[in-house]
């Protein structure tokens, strides 16, 4: 019989925990396979690990990894996909706007030989409409930068085979955005679409500037776009300083220098000034990202661990 594992990192999700992990059970006893559940604890600062340990003493197939701290979701992702030994992996948040009802579906796909099934939503309910927009303007960016065409209107929520898991774990960068991820290890993959709800209970832990740093993390982790970009503004400004060079030199030749040109020399000294601090600091991105890998730290550290009954019939 076939095994499969869902993976659900959480942070600070005390007040949706149960009722997430009811609706899950119900979807997993329906199943025709055996089925576990892997709790990560991001370093939750509420009651979160608490209810975890609760839901591993009631359900022998939940198991658990608490980890540190707070590493952030994508290293929360890795650690739980780096423990699962089973045939599959389903990832999905513990808010249930992504519906566990939809597992069945994924695992149907996988079962007709993708190796990857993800689930693309046709539309985003209890969000504002900026959020909507900026996110869709995300993903079209995306498509269009990088050489890994990331699915639009895509998130963590999906199924990964067991070769698709064994890929995963061998790309051990520092910087991670698990979205690209999914895709760059290719095989056969194909989606699923749903509706997604809004979050049930408890607050989101995206605001708008962790989001921004999510979206620089994708572009600098999977295109070279705006070190390009950084290089054509340099040469448009330098032809266009050339081009005003020439205009002035033959201005003074013809006509003599009354030396009125204040305006225009701040305007050339703020324009070429501009340019050259976007072009440092989209270098500056790029550098840090090379020392953090350098460093070459572990992606995460676990505290505690909870076994379930598929985990202690053997090491993972």
């Amino acid at each position: 019989m076939s095994r499969l594992t869902v993976v659900v990192p959480a942070y600070n999700e005390a007040a949706v925990l149960e009722t997430f992990h009811a609706r899950l059970s119900r979807v997993l006893d329906e199943l025709p396979m055996e089925c576990s559940v892997l709790y990560v604890d991001d370093g939750s600062s509420d009651h979160t690990w608490p209810l975890i340990e609760g839901l591993t003493a009631r359900d022998t197939r939940t198991g658990a990894l608490k980890l540190s701290r707070n590493f952030g979701k994508e290293a929360a992702l890795t650690a739980g996909l780096d423990h699962v030994d089973a045939d599959a992996a389903v990832v999905i948040d513990a808010d249930l706007q992504d519906p566990p009802e939809l597992i069945p579906s994924l695992v149907e796909r996988w079962h007709e030989g993708y190796d990857v099934v993800y689930a693309t939503r046709t539309a985003r309910e209890g969000e504002t409409a900026f959020k909507r927009l900026t996110a869709s303007l995300f993903y079209r960016s995306m498509e269009r930068l990088s050489d890994t065409s990331v699915p639009r209107d895509t998130g963590d929520f999906r199924l990964l085979s067991r070769r698709a898991l064994d890929a995963l774990r061998q790309l051990r960068e520092r910087q991670r955005f698990m979205k690209g991820l999914f895709t760059w290890i290719g095989y056969r993959q194909t989606a699923v679409y749903y509706l997604r709800e809004p979050r049930q209970a408890g607050r989101t832990k995206w605001n708008y500037w962790r989001l921004t740093q999510l979206a620089i993390e994708g572009i600098t982790s999977f295109s070279n776009a705006p070190l390009r970009l950084a290089t054509w503004i340099g040469l448009m400004s330098s032809l266009l300083a050339f081009l005003y060079g020439i205009w002035v030199f033959g201005k003074a030749a013809l006509h003599g220098d009354p030396v009125k040109g204040y305006p225009s020399l701040m305007v050339a000294i703020l324009f070429l000034g501009g340019a050259q601090l976007l072009a440092l600091g989209v270098i500056g991105e790029y550098l840090g990202r090379n020392y953090a890998e350098a460093k070459q730290r572990p992606l995460y550290f676990i505290e505690e661990r909870r076994r379930s009954r598929a985990e202690s019939r053997g090491p993972v």
